[in-house]
Parts: structure tokens; sequence; C-alpha cells
């Protein structure tokens, strides 16, 4: 359950504050949730790289149908993708789920005690 609510709440937060402060405003977002919600760092760094994952790749993809492909397909050539629009969107989703996945981890292992150091 806590998952779920971490993944939806990064993914709101994360397009809420990126209307008005700049792109980077993920990982502090997705930093946040995961240090406010407890969760296993893998399952913080999931729901911050799901959440934006989907919110990126359905925003761009948004986006691109809006002005029919022109820009993606350019940009895809440059990459020598082909006219591969589909790839630039997945290309554009994953740096995104990759930032906020990394910042929800780094957030989880805040909230983790430091580990003892072993006696001899």
């Amino acid at each position: 359950m806590k998952f779920l609510v971490a993944l939806v709440l990064t993914a709101f937060l994360s397009f809420s504050m990126a209307l008005f402060f700049p792109w980077w405003v993920i990982a502090i977002v997705a930093f946040v949730v995961a240090t406010v919600i407890p969760q296993k760092p893998l399952l913080a760094f999931l729901s911050g790289f799901i959440a934006l994952f989907i919110l990126w790749a359905c925003q761009s993809f948004i986006i691109d149908q809006n002005n029919k492909h022109i820009l993606s397909t350019k940009v895809a050539q440059i990459f020598n993708l082909g006219n591969s629009y589909i790839s630039i969107i997945f290309i554009t989703a994953v740096v995104g789920a990759f930032v906020a996945g990394c910042a929800a981890l780094t957030g989880s292992f805040l909230r983790q005690p430091p580990a003892k150091p072993k006696r001899k």
C-alpha cells in the first residue's frame, strides 16, 4: 500500500511542482516522498522510477502528438534512430525516471540508521 501511495504522490507532486519550477524539481519531490513514506530502498527506487516513467512518457507523448511528431522525428534522425519518435519518448521517460529513482533511493537511505562499526 505504501508503494502505491508513494508512486501516486510522487507523480502528482512532480507534475504539480514542474508547472512552477525547473524540471529537476522531480528529484526533490521523489527525495521528499521517499523520506516521508518509509520503504525498503528497492521499493523506494521503483516507486520513483515508475512514477516518473509513466508521467514523462504520457506528457511527452501528448506534447509530441500535438505537434504531429515533427520535432521528435527530427531529433531521432540526429541520434541515428531512424524516424522513430517512440524511441525519443522512451529515452525521455527513462532519463526522468532514473533521476527520480535515484533521488528516491537517496531519500530511503536517509531514513535508515547508520551502520554500527564492528568491534575487534
